[in-house]
């Protein structure tokens, strides 16, 4: 089940398969960890481009709408608005092992590269009202299983991969995704996201323009106990690609519109909640260039969309993030876990009739 099926009025022509991979070559994988009683987590693989072009930079930009939270490696996307590599997602814990992860899996596959320098990007949202963010669960060879299985085509929802043990407006939230198709002249482009939705008070949530969230807040145990974490704590991290040719700088630009997909869900951005996103352009392959000079001095050129002509990719980004963050909640499922913590599935029935 996903928002759609549930007939919400969502705008905009999506891709065949609504979701990130429908950007050619970008492809998503997952590892889920569920063990016990206090194991709720995972790590998220992102490819940019097949794996067997990992090394190929694509251009990038990045933003925070709040920066209570990880992503590593963007100096060095604001140095040279260049990125490589995997993209992972996980718990706050476990940037380290996937971080490690990643650099284990270029060691294997592009021993090469691995000689040069990695500064691979991994970020995070915390997961320790269902996890046990503090034991050493996910170690690198969960990072390198997530990679080796990312495929295109379909994505899961819900709590699968880094979004396991994530909660998104007081219900179960996690893993999410959509996709919009932008007209540009004889040409149509794809832009994708992909979210790992931890974030939100329930007050907050809005639906399609309904403020719903105080009709749905009699099962509310992560807000209604003495649970220590403030309402809206625990972030947000949004991956947005495109097969449109962008500049650097108009990936910033793209990563600066996902706060208003955000803010269509309800939220205001707390201080509790790292809201940091990342935004990337699959096209000009092979024309950007961060690696050791090679050969005689020489020039590169790229092909971008005119920034006067950038409006209809915003207009994509923001109503493809508030499909994702519902697709999350909607695929979300009530999960128990640490010390019989549990996070409610959205109740979907009784949602639809506050809607009608």
């Amino acid at each position: 089940m996903r928002a759609r099926a549930l007939g919400l009025p969502l705008a905009g022509r999506t891709g065949p398969l609504n979701t990130i991979t429908d950007v050619p070559g970008v492809a998503v994988g997952y590892t889920t960890l569920i063990e016990g009683t206090d194991v709720r987590t995972g790590v998220t693989a992102i490819l940019p481009r097949p794996a067997g072009e990992a090394d190929i930079p694509c251009a990038a930009g990045w933003y925070s709408l709040n920066g209570n939270g990880e992503m590593t490696g963007t100096s060095w996307l604001t140095e040279t608005g260049a990125l490589r590599l995997p993209v992972l997602i996980t718990n706050t814990h476990a940037i380290g092992p996937a971080h490690r992860g990643v650099v284990d899996w270029a060691l294997r596959e592009r021993p090469r590269l691995a000689d040069q320098w990695l500064l691979p990007v991994v970020a995070e949202t915390w997961d320790g009202y269902l996890n046990d963010i503090n034991g050493p669960h996910v170690r690198a060879e969960h990072a390198i299983a997530a990679i080796d299985a990312a495929r295109p085509g379909l994505v899961e929802e819900g709590s699968v991969g880094g979004g396991t043990g994530m909660n998104c407006y007081a219900f179960k939230g996690g893993s999410g995704t959509a996709s919009r198709v932008v007209a540009y002249g004889e040409d149509a482009y794809t832009v994708g996201v992909f979210v790992q939705a931890n974030f939100g008070s329930r007050r907050e949530l809005t639906v399609c323009g309904v403020l719903v969230g105080e009709r749905l807040g009699a099962d509310n145990p992560m807000e209604q106990t003495d649970w220590r974490t403030p309402p809206g704590a625990g972030s947000v991290i949004v991956v947005v690609a495109t097969d449109a040719p962008l500049l650097p700088g108009q990936c910033t630009a793209l990563a600066r519109r996902v706060p208003l997909g955000l803010a269509r869900t309800g939220t205001t951005g707390s201080h509790f909640s790292g809201d940091i996103f990342l935004a990337f352009s699959t096209a000009n392959a092979g024309a950007l260039t961060i690696g050791p000079p090679e050969g005689a001095p020489g020039y590169e050129q790229l092909r971008f969309v005119p920034w006067n002509r950038m409006d209809a990719f915003y207009a994509a980004v923001a109503p493809a993030v508030e499909e994702a963050v519902l697709n999350a909640l909607v695929a979300g499922r009530t999960m128990v876990g640490r010390r019989g913590h549990r996070s409610p599935g959205l109740p979907v029935a009784e949602l639809l009739d506050v809607l009608s």
